[in-house]
């Protein structure tokens, strides 16, 4: 008979086991799945939750499978499932455990789950869809940024023109200018489900409590001071960075000048660092960024596919069978009829 239970010391030999084909597997383990302060961590109301919370589905004596989710900036609003180990073809074991996180965050209070699912993966993404109430959004890219081909380097245009001034430190007091940035860049469609308030752009009250690092700026107009774009840099293991983006579609900027100032703010921490950029394709600008990537030789080495299993629905265009009453009359969306007098 298997059991779901949350994940404990005693049981680090077994996962260590279960992720030992992980690159970052001690770093996965130390940090994420036995830090010290998650005996505590799951006592704490969901409003509170800043660390991963992972929770293994034992037969017996048999760790048959492991996941690990972990509250956003708002967890009341969405949870995320960063983990999830099974055996091979074992899909009725991932689906006990999907089931098992999403019921219990939901009954703390939490309105979504979201997920991200390599695109190599389709059986996993049917699980999710088919079995476990989710829906595809839409998909997120990961780029491996060539220096060496790219205008980045010292040689590059982009370093002739870089001005450090044009960049500063994120304060908190930013807060509402860059939600306001990442809401308009959304297509409009995904807004109800990825839209993000104020809030979660603050910095936490112990970040250094965070498995992860994460190094914040802005970036802006020369004139007017306004802001222009907002850079996440975040990093678990300081070799591999990743930077995320944040701008409008009405706000022109150069790419590269942004990549070259990332670059040398990361090799200043570890000089053989690697960085990496996503894109996102629910943005206005995330083809663009991608034809521009592939322009400049970045390697993707990651496709991954966005899901959710929010209540609310993405409605791209509006039925032509409704009815609208305005005025005493019935507006379609093929036409207009009178309403009868009495």
């Amino acid at each position: 008979m298997t059991k779901i239970r949350k994940l404990y010391y005693f049981d680090k030999k077994n996962a260590r086991e279960m992720i030992s084909f992980l690159d970052n597997e001690d770093l996965y383990v130390h940090n994420v799945m036995f830090n010290p302060f998650l005996p505590l961590h799951h006592f704490l109301p969901l409003r509170f939750k800043y660390l991963p919370e992972s929770f293994v589905l034992k037969d017996k004596r048999d760790m048959k499978g492991l996941i690990t989710v972990a509250p956003t900036r708002c967890p009341m609003k969405q949870m995320e499932i960063q983990k999830l180990l099974f055996e091979e073809n074992c899909y009725e074991d991932a689906g006990e455990l999907i089931q098992f996180v999403v019921s219990k965050y939901k009954a703390m209070g939490c309105a979504s789950v979201i997920v991200r699912v390599d695109d190599y993966l389709p059986e996993l993404i049917k699980l999710f869809v088919s079995k476990c109430g989710f829906s595809q959004i839409s998909y997120e890219k990961l780029w491996k940024v060539n220096l060496q081909e790219s205008e980045i380097g010292v040689n590059g245009s982009a370093y002739k023109q870089y001005d450090p001034k044009m960049f500063r430190e994120f304060r908190n007091t930013d807060a509402t200018a860059i939600a306001n940035l990442y809401n308009e860049q959304l297509l409009p469609h995904f807004r109800p489900l990825l839209g993000k308030d104020t809030k979660e752009f603050k910095d936490v009250l112990f970040p250094g409590l965070l498995y992860f690092n994460e190094y914040k700026y802005v970036y802006r107009d020369r004139k007017s001071k306004n802001i222009q774009a907002y850079l996440s840099i975040k990093t678990a293991d300081n070799e591999n960075y990743i930077l995320d983006i944040v701008q409008s579609s009405w706000n022109e900027i150069d790419i590269n000048l942004i990549l070259h100032f990332v670059t040398d703010k990361i090799q200043k921490r570890k000089k053989n660092a690697k960085l990496y950029i996503k894109t996102k394709k629910y943005t206005s600008l995330g083809e663009k960024n991608e034809k521009d990537f592939m322009e400049q030789r970045f390697e993707c080495v990651k496709n991954q596919i966005v899901l959710t299993n929010s209540s609310a629905k993405i409605i791209r265009n509006t039925e032509g069978t409704k009815r609208f009453t305005v005025l005493n009359q019935f507006y379609g969306g093929i036409g207009a009829v009178n309403k009868s007098r009495t």
